[in-house]
């Protein structure tokens, strides 16, 4: 599956450098030979930006850790990470890898941040014969998104998060923790994860209608959409009291607002993307308290880091105290990318493409959001390894609202630190 074409053009490189050599200078190969490249690829602007927040400070931890270095087959490699920005578009993002592949020469890419960026990124790594990790997608969208082959999986392409049976399992049971009449809206867009999410086989409807759930699904829908009038005189049309989706921040803003103006008051709003970011429910105001979304990762969790050695809460005032922003769940995900990314390094030994890959796939390592395993059987699918999730309400404490843990029954492990609440309209 590797790009005869790129390996012809490295081959050709390699050959010239060899002349070069001849001629008294530092041929290409060698040059590079003592120093691992990372190409990171994350959505620094458009819609999905505050995906990013944490990327600054989690590349200044990253680059501190291995300043001096790391060993790697009884040799010493400098780190070199590259970071590009996908503009939170599928054609960028796979634009950027290309340049990392292509122009930087880079031995591993990392993605993160929805199937907008995670499914091209990995695409052109698979291309092209490259390494390649990422999260922050559920599996599903990841995998069959991109067309994989349970019985064959990928030959370079790996990822590391929850998958859509988590989610549908935290959310139902998140729903059930107050009386409702369980009559559902929707809110499923036109794209990788939206179709994924509002799939009739693999994704929620089946299952939550096995559970006596109603959905209203007024079907997929164009993003951005700055009008949801249509969405919301159909929800009060058929009394809907739980509202989910996945959307992005943007558009949720444009939802919730409406919503708010037209008196809608849904008893429970559990939106993913749109809801997870402080910086982004913060201009709701008062219409922020009482939110649900699902946690990837928190201070609650209870894991370490194998680069720093802080445990989740370490990791999350450490951002707050640098960054004087409040922690935001992205901040272990980007963190975790690198902790598998120096880990497999580490015990590649060398920067041949077909060693960071043999240590890709028997990668078995306990990081800030979970256990990250990639041997074979120890995921749903190939080439896949799922870490925790739980659910989380923004609630007010001590004057400021706060994502606190509000169910866990996916992930037991991590301990709930309040009681769902209906949400409050004045």
């Amino acid at each position: 599956m590797v790009d005869t074409t790129r390996r012809s053009f490295i081959k050709s490189s390699l050959l010239a450098s060899s002349a070069v050599a001849v001629a008294g200078k530092i041929p290409f190969a060698q040059a590079r030979s003592n120093t691992f490249k990372i190409g990171y690829v994350s959505p620094q602007t458009g819609p999905l930006a505050a995906f990013a927040e944490p990327d600054r400070f989690t590349l200044e931890q990253v680059r501190k850790a291995v300043a001096g270095g790391i060993m790697s087959g009884g040799k010493k490699f400098n780190v070199e990470v590259i970071y590009k920005d996908s503009q939170s578009s599928p054609n960028q993002a796979s634009n950027a890898a290309s340049e990392l592949i292509l122009r930087d020469r880079v031995d591993l890419v990392v993605a993160s941040s929805t199937p907008a960026t995670t499914n091209p990124v990995a695409d052109q790594c698979e291309a092209n014969g490259v390494p390649c990790i990422t999260n922050d997608t559920p599996w599903q969208p990841f995998f069959f998104g991109r067309n994989g082959d349970p019985k064959v999986g990928f030959d370079y392409t790996y990822h590391f998060f929850w998958g859509l049976e988590d989610v549908i399992g935290s959310y139902s049971n998140l729903w059930g923790k107050i009386p409702t009449n369980k009559q559902l809206g929707a809110l499923w867009p036109n794209d990788e994860d939206g179709n994924a999410w509002g799939d009739g086989q693999r994704g929620f409807p089946s299952v939550l209608k096995d559970k006596g759930f109603g959905i209203v699904d007024r079907g997929r829908f164009q993003t951005p959409i700055n009008d949801f009038s249509s969405f919301i005189s159909e929800f009060r049309k058929q009394d809907v009291e739980i509202v989910t989706g996945v959307v992005t921040p943007p558009d949720f803003a444009n939802f919730w607002n409406q919503a708010g103006q037209q008196g809608f008051q849904p008893k429970i709003v559990t939106v993913a993307k749109a809801t997870e970011f402080p910086q982004a429910i913060a201009a709701f105001g008062p219409r922020a308290e009482g939110l649900t979304v699902e946690l990837m990762w928190s201070p609650a969790y209870p894991f370490h880091s194998t680069i720093t050695g802080q445990s989740a809460r370490e990791l999350a005032d450490s951002y707050m105290i640098a960054t004087g922003k409040p922690w935001t769940m992205p901040l272990g995900l980007k963190h975790s990318l690198f902790e598998v990314a120096l880990d497999v390094l580490k015990r590649a030994g060398s920067n041949d493409p077909e060693d960071i890959r043999q240590a890709l796939a028997t990668t078995n390592l306990n990081t800030v959001v979970g256990n990250v395993n990639f041997n074979k059987g120890a995921g749903p699918v190939p080439n896949i390894a799922k870490t925790p999730l739980v659910s989380g309400q923004w609630q007010k404490r001590a004057g400021k609202l706060e994502l606190v843990v509000v169910e866990n029954s996916q992930a037991p492990m991590v301990p709930l630190e309040a009681e769902l609440l209906p949400i409050k309209y004045s």
